[in-house]
């Protein structure tokens, strides 16, 4: 099973091909080029050049489907969705904050990601990981970092570009923190898949969802946490308090 699996959730690119659980190859990218503009030039590259097959040889496709960029996210599950239709072949979205955390899945201690979700904000969750699996994940939020702090309740392993951000105020307020290497904190496409992995239904028999209806072309949907800037100054326009909203 044959799986092509990318993150535009963030400026930078990650990209995969994994053979059932064997790396074929990956790429990550960041310039300032956008993902409209090299996406589909990596991937072409990717299969043609490295991987040495076509796209017709992929079984299945796995995107990261937010929190992060809204544009990138679009391009990212456009993208997917689309090649996914072409191909007639099944298509899942992951939590980009997975994408992240199952980096650490043997550490000992909580996982807070934090995403650097701007106007001194993250996109946040807690994860418990023993024995290389997840056995708890708080809810994804966008808090700012005090309360994305507040959400370990102890000491930590901090990842991703929001603890980067704010690091300073992560060592000030919290107990105990531990910071992954910076080379880490990007949402990558090869933890992508050993989240989906390890969702319950697919443990036992990974091959199953090749034949869910679940996961289909049109299942894939950006998870974005909160509303864009263009909504958020339309509800305050018209006085609505953007709390109740959320």
């Amino acid at each position: 099973m044959k799986l092509l699996c990318l993150s535009t959730a963030e400026s930078g690119c990650s990209l995969a091909i994994i053979d059932g659980t064997s790396l074929v190859c990956e790429e990550f990218w960041e310039d300032r080029l956008t993902h409209s503009r090299r996406l589909l030039k990596m991937i072409e590259h990717m299969l043609e050049k490295r991987a040495g097959m076509e796209l017709s040889g992929i079984d299945a496709f796995v995107a990261a489907n937010g929190p992060g960029s809204f544009t990138g996210l679009r391009i990212g599950i456009s993208v997917v969705k689309g090649m996914a239709y072409a191909m007639g072949k099944p298509a899942v979205g992951v939590s980009s904050l997975d994408g992240i955390a199952f980096r650490f899945v043997h550490s000992s201690i909580p996982v807070c990601i934090m995403m650097d979700a701007k106007r001194n904000e993250v996109y946040c969750a807690v994860y418990q990981f023993e024995h290389g699996q997840v056995v708890s994940k708080s809810k994804e939020r966008v808090v700012s970092p005090q309360d994305a702090i507040e959400m370990t309740d102890g000491a930590a392993l901090f990842a991703g570009s929001g603890s980067k951000a704010y690091k300073d105020i992560i060592t000030q307020d919290a107990d105990n923190p531990k910071f992954a290497d910076n080379f880490l904190g990007h949402v990558s496409a090869t933890a992508l898949v050993r989240a989906f992995y390890s969702r319950q239904d697919l443990i036992n028999n990974p091959e199953n969802f090749l034949a869910t209806n679940y996961i289909s072309p049109n299942y894939i949907s950006p998870n974005y946490i909160r509303r864009a800037d263009a909504q958020l100054q339309l509800l305050k326009n018209k006085d609505i308090d953007c709390e109740k909203v959320f």
